[in-house]
């Protein structure tokens, strides 16, 4: 760092040799920092989506590259979040490229200790029966005094706010159709 040519780079001098006095311009950026380029600039192609965490629907640029997501940041064209995300948003890129994110259906059987892989079909399948045998478990048809119930106190759903307001009303009409009268959402509480 002895040279004449480190000494003319330092920052101070770079502001006095280009009149940038406050220090704002380029001639504070170090090289290494100019090399450095958004990830957003290399990607692939955008794709518009909904952040996935609560019910307000805030709009996103999903940035991809090589078919890999890369960058997540608010929509500007969105007219309920106008691109802006709250923080659990802002880091949504993480829900999916997380290196401890399951990408597999795992079940732990009763008494068991250990955690096993399932197929999803086996799996949807699985919940399928035991709902079914829930509901006729369960059903009530008629009170004591012969009054049309036609519900089932067995099953009950208590939704999350990672759903947005179209699955929350698929889940509505699903138990709805079940005849669960028990049915809430975490967003609502």
């Amino acid at each position: 760092m002895t040279d004449g040519k480190a000494f003319l780079g330092w920052p101070v001098l770079r502001q006095v040799a280009s009149r940038d006095w406050l220090g704002r311009g380029s001639s504070v950026t170090s090289k290494s920092t100019r090399a450095i380029s958004n990830r957003t600039v290399t990607a692939d192609r955008v794709v518009k989506s909904v952040c996935p965490y609560c019910a307000v629907g805030c709009g996103q640029n999903i940035y991809v590259k090589d078919e890999k997501i890369v960058q997540i940041e608010g929509d500007p064209d969105s007219p309920v979040s106008r691109g802006r995300l709250c923080p659990k948003g802002s880091a949504s890129e993480q829900l999916v490229n997380s290196p401890t994110r399951q990408t597999r259906v795992l079940y732990r059987a009763p008494y068991a200790t250990d955690w096993s892989s399932l197929g999803l079909e086996q799996a949807v399948d699985m919940i399928a029966d035991r709902v079914v045998t829930s509901r006729r478990r369960t059903w009530q048809d008629r009170d004591e005094h012969g009054r049309p119930l036609r519900r089932t106190m067995g099953i009950a759903s208590l939704g999350g706010a990672t759903l947005d307001n179209e699955e929350n009303y698929l889940m509505k009409k699903l138990y709805t159709a079940l005849g669960a009268i028990q049915i809430e959402n975490q967003a609502r509480i």
